[in-house]
């Protein structure tokens, strides 16, 4: 089980579901030299809510995306979804966050490469311990979904960028997550098929009372699709 709940009461539309409080995040590069990718980043969102956080490269986007998936955790500052702190949270609990609430988009797809795409979009069930056959059919209706029915058995060496891209989508959605996390989901895909995921992507929005954070640097896609533009720059949000 989740500890976060799967669905939305009605009223959670008008209740913050993810809270930023002050979130900062450092690291050391070589020879000791201190790496601010965030400073001091506050931010909320609505359940329910499409939010694009845009901004040009080193602006702090994909950063704060992998600290709201669990993948990492801040310098300094709070994560809360749903009231709960990240921070709180047991390894066992995080892990069970990313698994069942996140649907994670990442830009450099990390696709298993002895996987097909069936196979890599699977994974999340083989972790949650569904049933094989139950699986499979899940992992087929969300391949089928993003137009890759053909694709099932190939690998991901065998596939386009763009079809790896898509893998990399289905399997974000295929354990209906609440919380939706996509880091430049349409950069290798051309215009038709870019247009064909975000309406995926907005479905799921729909018929789950789904959240979704949008990273991109593309203006127009980030106002045609968004419900509001959070814009980012040295580690800052600039409005929104």
């Amino acid at each position: 089980m989740s500890l976060f709940s799967p669905a939305p009461p009605a009223s959670a539309t008008l209740t913050p579901a993810v809270r930023l409080c002050d979130v900062t995040k450092e690291w050391t590069s070589g020879k000791s030299i201190r790496v601010c990718a965030l400073r001091g980043v506050s931010l909320e969102v609505r359940r329910s809510e499409k939010v694009a956080l845009l901004g040009k490269s080193g602006s702090g986007k994909s950063t704060l995306l992998h600290l709201l998936g669990g993948l990492d955790r801040p310098t300094s500052g709070h994560i809360e979804v749903e009231g709960h702190d990240l921070a709180d949270l047991s390894s066992k609990r995080l892990a069970s966050y990313r698994l069942r609430t996140v649907g994670m988009i990442f830009q450099s797809f990390h696709l298993v490469p002895s996987r097909s795409a069936r196979g890599n979009v699977e994974l999340p069930l083989v972790f949650g311990g569904v049933r094989r056959r139950e699986r499979r059919r899940a992992a087929e209706r969300a391949l089928e979904a993003v137009g890759l029915e053909h694709r099932l058995e190939h690998l991901p060496s065998e596939l386009s960028g763009g079809e790896q891209q898509r893998v990399a989508i289905a399997r974000a959605l295929v354990n209906s997550p609440w919380l939706l996390l996509a880091d430049e989901p349409t950069g290798n895909l051309d215009s038709d098929n870019a247009a064909a995921i975000m309406e995926i992507l907005e479905a799921h929005v729909r018929d789950y009372g789904a959240t979704l954070v949008l990273v991109t640097h593309d203006e127009d896609l980030a106002r045609r699709h968004a419900d509001r533009v959070v814009r980012m720059k040295d580690g800052q949000i600039q409005g929104g």
